[in-house]
């Protein structure tokens, strides 16, 4: 098994654990490599694969969610292709934000400057977008913080009530709501 396809595996145990509830033997289980074979890979152990993990997820996230809001298209038509994007990494809201699982705990302490990166470059992205769109600088920035509370919210909301309608929701209404005149 490649590195790549070790972290990638990995990836569904920290989401679903967090930091500290992934024990090397659920890491172990999820790649099905051996203690001594994980720690090839990561001769620092856990964290450096959940570092790793972070890493390769906040990749994905920038070429996948964020890479639509820097194109030359029309605001609205961005805003729409990074809430389908964000719909797919989520597994249509199925899937945990492996950001907020991993800040729970020691991983908070451990990780904190990568996770607050990945937000607030996602929260400027968003941003950026709205200010093409002429909403006013502050405004943009405060609807850009609520987009990603919303979408955020809307998956604890999905995981608590077993039922992903709140992000479904939020998904197909956010675009819109952006870029109304009023938020």
């Amino acid at each position: 098994m490649s590195k790549e396809k070790a972290i990638i595996n990995l990836i569904a145990v920290f989401r679903k654990y967090g930091y500290e509830g992934a024990t090397l033997s659920r890491l172990g289980e999820a790649t099905g490599l051996g203690r001594s074979s994980l720690y090839h890979y990561f001769p620092k152990g856990k964290e450096e694969m959940a570092g790793a993990v972070l890493e390769y997820v906040s990749h994905c996230f920038e070429t996948t969610i964020l890479a639509p809001l820097r194109t030359n298209e029309e605001p609205l038509q961005r805003l729409k292709e990074m809430c389908e994007k964000v719909n797919q990494f989520y597994g249509q809201g199925q899937e945990n934000c492996l950001l907020n699982a991993i800040s729970l705990g020691e991983g908070n302490a451990l990780f904190q400057p990568l996770i607050q990166q990945a937000f607030s470059m996602w929260i400027e992205e968003i941003r950026q977008v709205l200010l093409i769109a002429g909403i006013e600088e502050e405004e943009a920035y405060n609807r850009a913080v609520e987009a990603v509370i919303l979408i955020e919210g809307s998956l604890v909301l999905v995981r608590g009530l077993k039922n992903k309608e709140p992000f479904e929701k939020v998904i197909s209404n956010l675009p819109d709501k952006l870029l109304k005149s009023t938020f």
